[in-house]
Formats: C-alpha cells, structure tokens, sequence
C-alpha cells in the first residue's frame, strides 16, 4: 500500500495519532498495547506472533493489532520502520 493511501484510510477510521517507529533487529516479549493500531512497513521486516500464529510484514504490508492484544515482535536483520496510527 502507498503511504498516502494509507494515512487517508488512517484518517477515515479515525485514527488520530500518527508515529514512525524505527526498531533494530532484535524483538520484544510478549507485550500488549492499550490502543488499538495499525502500522504501514516502510523498511525492513516485522514478524508479529499472536497466540499461535506468527506473520511476517515486509515493505507495503498492513499489520493491525487490537487494543490489549497480546503479541511478540521479532525485526529483521536490518531492523524495520513503520507508520503507526494509534487510536
């Protein structure tokens, strides 16, 4: 997705809090967040775990995750950037 396109879908779901994350390789335990949020891949690559299920996220890719829920995030070897709204 082209980052235009996504801050506009950001803005019409109501998200109103716009960060650029920038991680190093490495990763977090499992953790929760208490917004929900939805985050555009700029550069590098994030794997999400929740429960059971793990996903890789590269360049263009959409990840959203629910306010609360718990998750693990593992970055790739050259680290990741990412747009997040946060709401």
């Amino acid at each position: 997705m082209e980052r235009e396109t996504f801050v506009a879908a950001l803005t019409q779901e109501g998200f109103t809090e716009l960060v650029t994350v920038r991680r190093d390789a490495g990763a977090l335990e499992d953790h929760a967040h208490p917004f929900e949020a939805k985050a555009l891949i700029l550069a590098g690559e994030i794997q999400i775990r929740t429960g059971g299920d793990e996903r890789l996220y590269q360049i263009g890719d959409v990840l959203h995750l629910p306010a609360n829920m718990t998750h693990a995030e593992r970055y790739g070897p050259q680290g990741v950037t990412y747009l997040v709204g946060r709401k």
